[in-house]
């Protein structure tokens, strides 16, 4: 059922023209730097993005730069915030862009539709931040905001609940100002009606309309499905050191992390003992060898339980592990991409 959300554009514009947060890609009238923004904001906190954007747009300050950047360099320069295909597909947007669009954003938020990695949240935030054109931006933010403000009791993970909202929002959206009701909504979510803790609902323009805040439903909604149980893998990580230089190997081009660089590791948890029986096995006698300790990481339907050893060789002995290259520390950290997952082992080099 369709809902009328039109008493709370004009709190909305007032309160954000009043208490907009200042951000580095804001008031550029850039969409490149809207569209990076974007994407990097997905599943990032804002503090952790800042420093990320700063030196993205240096490195690539335009879409053609982005478009025939090194692919290592670019997720070199991604290192840390996860969620690497964010990246690969803003890359193949770019090649698009410049192929077909001569190297700028398309003013039309259906063909904004059509470029890899862009979905109707910022397919919505583009058009209406840089361009200017009445559309929605609906995310987690939004939808929260609303669900709480009408008291509803929606699952919020449903797609037809969002397109739902998105349907009805689009009504509501000004001819003017769309971006900024749009980035109120954003501010709104981030700073006063937050997602985890309680929210600030004394400070919010929109409170006397709030039904979860008049009715003390903030626990309660929004309503959000369990997730599916995460899978446990077990590995095991090596740092094979030798002559001040460290094996890594290139992971596949598809899958979790692809194309990334990690250290050599079984998919299994070793013991000492069995450790050292596979190096004899493959004919590895002369190491030393140091436990490093566990490590963890948490993906959205996996999680990794690791145990770490370094391994140190004489020479470059390891002929057992396919693809290995050989590098420096201070090489590691200026070129290699490695993912966040192995962070427990990065910071013992």
């Amino acid at each position: 059922m369709s809902t009328d959300y039109g008493f709370i554009v004009n709190d909305l514009l007032d309160w954000y023209d009043k208490n907009a947060r200042e951000l580095p890609w804001r008031n550029q009238s850039n969409p490149y730097f809207t569209w990076v923004s974007e994407i990097m904001l997905q599943q990032t906190r804002v503090e952790a993005v800042k420093g990320y954007f700063a030196r993205f747009v240096k490195a690539f300050p335009t879409i053609k730069d982005l478009a025939t950047a090194d692919p290592d360099q670019l997720l070199k320069l991604w290192e840390g915030l996860g969620y690497y295909n964010r990246v690969r597909n803003m890359q193949k947007a770019a090649i698009t862009v410049v192929e077909q669009y001569n190297g700028e954003l398309p003013r039309d938020y259906h063909a904004l539709l059509k470029l890899s990695g862009i979905g109707t949240y910022t397919a919505g935030a583009i058009a209406s931040i840089a361009y200017q054109i009445p559309v929605p931006a609906v995310d987690g933010n939004v939808l929260r905001v609303i669900k709480r403000l009408t008291g509803s009791y929606d699952d919020i993970t449903l797609p037809k609940v969002k397109k739902e909202l998105e349907e009805d929002m689009l009504k509501i959206m000004p001819a003017k100002h769309s971006g900024d009701l749009n980035q109120a909504l954003m501010d709104l979510g981030a700073t006063i009606c937050i997602p985890n803790g309680k929210p600030n609902c004394e400070q919010c323009p929109l409170n006397k309309k709030c039904k979860a805040f008049q009715k003390n439903l903030t626990d309660e909604i929004p309503v959000k499905s369990s997730k599916k149980k995460r899978t446990i893998e077990e590995k095991t990580i090596f740092l094979l050191e030798c002559n001040g230089k460290y094996a890594l190997h290139k992971r596949f081009d598809k899958g979790l992390l692809a194309g990334l660089w990690e250290f050599p590791n079984m998919n299994e948890a070793l013991s000492i003992e069995k450790l050292e029986s596979i190096l004899s096995e493959h004919g590895i006698h002369e190491y030393e060898l140091e436990l490093l300790g566990p490590g963890k990481h948490i993906f959205s339907h996996v999680q990794w339980h690791m145990i770490g050893y370094r391994i140190h060789l004489p020479k470059h002995d390891f002929e057992w592990m396919e693809d290995l290259v050989w590098v420096t520390k201070d090489t590691i950290a200026k070129e290699y991409a490695i993912p966040t997952a192995f962070k427990a082992y990065t910071s013992q080099l």
